[in-house]
């Protein structure tokens, strides 16, 4: 089959209803919590920093989902499909979470939830969840199923944000309480990273092509399926674990500079008063 012209790649942009419902419906709660919700209940204000982080994320959405990204990886290259999910498990998350205010959060762990919310974003859940969801995905019979029916498809990448989050919150929980001690962040994305890279190494030095779908799909810019492969490993590899890398420097760096954080691995006693 021969490869789509590359003028033609720009032209594939996404414009399903669900997800366009889906990210003017995220815009218009959080428009709503910061304004006329934040207003009348007389809480602090979520400031310029954490409203910019908010449309970083929009924006990424966008770019990961409704863009020609989302066509390209899912049609012709692996290694596209790989940056997508890497901005939507470890990129969307983080901006997310710096955007949230601990007066959006602190309902969910004061209320008949808060149970199993703690739990999910303990230390050891978050990690476990979260790894064990990424390599779920990428066995191979479960990634081409992906790529076969749009259902899984979009259920793949709605656990790829969920367990992000709850990946992420140890770390930037806007409830600075429920965050880890320094030295506990250095080690939480340290051992986070290697589960990345792991992963990433398979598909670098693997010998075989994994998945069914890109062995016959149309090749673009002459990339063979294995090189493809490859480079998708490699990005998984390296820029896969930039995000853990630059929170682990702060991280370090908080440390050493005597800052304290967070209440180590236990969940602490939040008080409802608190906004």
């Amino acid at each position: 089959m021969p490869a789509p012209r590359a003028e033609a790649l720009l032209t594939q942009w996404n414009w399903d209803p669900s997800l366009i419902l889906g990210i003017l419906a995220l815009a218009a709660g959080y428009a709503y919590a910061v304004g006329p919700y934040r207003r009348r209940r007389d809480l602090p204000p979520a400031g310029g920093g954490r409203i910019a982080a908010f449309a970083a994320a929009e924006l990424l959405l966008v770019f990961a989902l409704i863009s020609p990204l989302d066509a390209v990886g899912d049609e012709s290259l692996f290694s596209a499909h790989m940056v997508q999910h890497l901005l939507l498990a470890a990129l969307w998350p983080v901006l997310i979470l710096v955007a949230l205010t601990p007066w959006m959060v602190r309902p969910v762990f004061t209320g008949p939830l808060r149970g199993p919310f703690r739990f999910l974003t303990h230390p050891v859940a978050a990690i476990a969840l979260f790894n064990l969801d990424i390599y779920l995905w990428h066995f191979p019979y479960l990634y081409d199923l992906t790529l076969q029916n749009e259902g899984i498809h979009i259920l793949e990448h709605l656990t790829f944000m969920a367990f992000g989050l709850l990946n992420f919150w140890p770390i930037l929980s806007p409830i600075v309480e429920q965050r880890l001690s320094y030295p506990l962040q250095v080690l939480y994305l340290f051992a986070d990273g290697m589960f990345m890279m792991v992963l990433g190494i398979v598909f670098t030095f693997s010998p075989l092509v994994f998945y069914t779908p890109y062995v016959s799909a149309p090749r673009l810019w002459g990339i063979s399926p294995l090189s493809d492969q490859q480079l998708g490993g490699l990005i998984m590899w390296y820029p896969g674990n930039l995000p853990y890398g630059v929170l682990l420097v702060s991280a370090f760096y908080r440390w050493f500079d005597g800052r304290e954080v967070g209440a180590g691995i236990q969940s602490p006693t939040i008080d409802p008063h608190l906004p």
